[in-house]
């Protein structure tokens, strides 16, 4: 399972979380992969443009770990210190990689994992069941649901009711 955070807000998760509150996870049932819309590019219903763009967001942020994870052996294997330090690590290899890509845009970590086109595999979904009858379940739902309308307003398409 793969959690990521989106900017004050919430956590964008594979399905292999529950939908509670700060956890925004995909529609199941729907196309969700990347290379699922490269195959038929047209979606079907409202769920697919979100699911397309959860996707999406989830793969840009899966690059950014793995360029970090390729460029600093200790993200791959990070010694049992406390979790104040290993947050000052990630933060230090952070400001180390954002330093190197400012001074060297032809680095090669960043042809690799800056491609658009590249797709991180290593994003799998787990199936889990998406029913939760707590308020916060529900409160995220209707989230999803707005983001989802939204997109489908945008792109002229019958919104999920």
């Amino acid at each position: 399972m793969s959690e990521y955070f989106v900017i004050g807000k919430y956590y964008v998760v594979d399905s292999g979380y529950a939908s509670t509150s700060g956890f925004l996870t995909p529609f199941k049932g729907d196309r969700y992969h990347i290379n699922d819309f490269r195959r038929n590019a047209r979606p079907t219903n409202a769920r697919e443009p979100f699911n397309y763009r959860h996707s999406s967001l989830r793969n840009v942020i899966e690059r950014s770990f793995g360029a970090l994870k390729n460029r600093f052996f200790i993200l791959r294997r990070m010694p049992p210190f406390s979790i104040r330090k290993q947050a000052h690590i990630v933060i230090a290899c952070c400001a180390i990689h954002n330093y190197i890509r400012d001074q060297d845009r032809s680095d090669r970590n960043f042809s690799e994992y800056g491609d658009p086109e590249y797709v991180n595999e290593s994003m799998h979904d787990e199936v889990t069941d998406d029913v939760i009858s707590t308020e916060e379940g529900t409160e995220m739902s209707i989230l999803r649901k707005r983001i989802a309308n939204k997109i489908a307003r945008d792109h002229g398409m019958e919104e999920i009711p």
